[in-house]
């Protein structure tokens, strides 16, 4: 009898444990985001396509490379970034992007959102 009361203890006492212990969410993901543009061809053209890019709710930083022909997009801490939005900012930069590569997928044509 005594056994049974000790281990009924136990148990009570881990139950209280984890229910008091804090529970903690996963980290926001600051995982960047890579947009594929094959017709960046000037660092002008590209610092506009930046500069429309850099206009997206969420965005943090804005990093491009003429040679490799991509931007790199960094969301603001806790922020999702649109895909869809970010591949209509190339366009409103007056180029068109062929993949985007990032924490909500991978798109070769525009998303959906």
């Amino acid at each position: 009898m005594f056994a049974f009361a000790r281990t009924l203890a136990a148990v009570a006492l881990a139950v209280l444990l984890a229910q008091s212990a804090p529970s903690q969410s996963p980290a926001p993901s600051t995982a960047a985001t890579t947009i594929t543009v094959p017709d960046l061809d000037c660092p002008v053209c590209a610092k506009k396509v930046g500069t429309k890019v850099g206009e997206v709710t969420g965005v943090a930083k804005v990093e491009f490379s003429v040679e490799a022909k991509f931007i790199k997009v960094t969301p603001k801490a806790g922020a999702a970034v649109s895909p869809k939005a970010l591949w209509e900012a190339v366009e409103k930069g007056g180029k068109n992007p062929s993949k985007i590569e990032g924490p909500a997928g991978t798109y070769s044509s525009k998303p959906a959102n």
